[in-house]
């Protein structure tokens, strides 16, 4: 059976952030995953993972000012400063949380600057938060996302990402692969997991429309979830959604899901 992780940035929005670790532990999660944790301590985070025995699998390096519409830096060559500082600052939280993991956010592309060079400062980005990542003992991950949610982010498709991996050439640099994400974008999802699945190092779903919980819209997450097992995935699944309702009220596909594992 997959591995669910709820994503606190999504889910359990009713309560504020430093509750919802207990919140989504109630629900019958083991692990959370979120956006950022920077507005809190490492301590004070530290302190609430203890005191509910729940996991940090994933959260992002900072990715500029998120309320003024930064979706990320990496790509934009007048940030590279600003970025290396963010990639220290997400490794002390990473390890401090015990995260395995931490996504790099791309950025939505700069007017007036040449996609070249911004593909370049790309790579150069990430070759850097790879090898200072790896020295920490993490992974890193890179997510293509699609252009209706984000018009002009940096990357989009799935082979866009594989491509950057390819370049890049570090061990620990994998894909996130977004099934809502590529679903709005490319389809073919059981086919591209099964043939990547090497390279995929953390999934992450919603339903399509709404990016609501699954079995609310088009995406068959039964067979999906079957999927995965037979191809042997052994990641973490962040549960990346914006619930239709209540988030509670929402998890009847959790309970199917983990019936249907045992």
């Amino acid at each position: 059976m997959p591995r669910f992780a709820a994503n606190l940035s999504m889910m359990f929005t009713e309560a504020p952030f430093i509750e919802r670790f207990a919140l989504a532990k109630r629900a019958g999660f083991d692990a959370v995953e979120f956006l950022f944790p920077y507005a809190h301590p490492v301590a004070e985070l530290k302190a609430v993972l203890d005191q509910t025995g729940i996991r940090v699998v994933l959260h992002n390096l900072p990715a500029g000012n998120w309320d003024a519409g930064d979706r990320g830096m990496a790509c934009d060559p007048a940030r590279v400063a600003e970025f290396k500082d963010g990639v220290g600052l997400g490794i002390e939280y990473a390890k401090g949380l015990a995260s395995p993991n931490l996504h790099c956010m791309a950025g939505k592309a700069p007017a007036g600057v040449d996609r070249a060079r911004l593909h370049e400062t790309f790579v150069s980005n990430l070759r850097y938060a790879a090898a200072e990542t790896k020295k920490a003992g993490l992974g890193l991950l890179i997510e293509p996302i699609n252009t209706y949610d984000i018009p002009g982010y940096f990357i989009n498709y799935s082979r866009e990402g594989l491509a950057i991996l390819d370049e890049v050439g570090a061990d620990n640099l994998k894909l996130q692969y977004d099934i809502y994400h590529m679903q709005r974008m490319e389809g073919e999802l059981a086919a591209t997991m099964a043939k990547h699945l090497a390279r995929i190092g953390h999934i992450q779903l919603a339903d399509n429309p709404g990016r609501n919980e699954p079995g609310t819209g088009e995406i068959n997450y039964p067979f999906l979830f079957a999927h995965l097992d037979k191809i042997g995935y052994q990641g973490w699944i962040g549960c990346e959604y914006k619930p239709a309702g209540n988030t509670e009220a929402g998890l009847g596909w959790y309970e199917a899901a983990r019936k249907a594992g045992r």
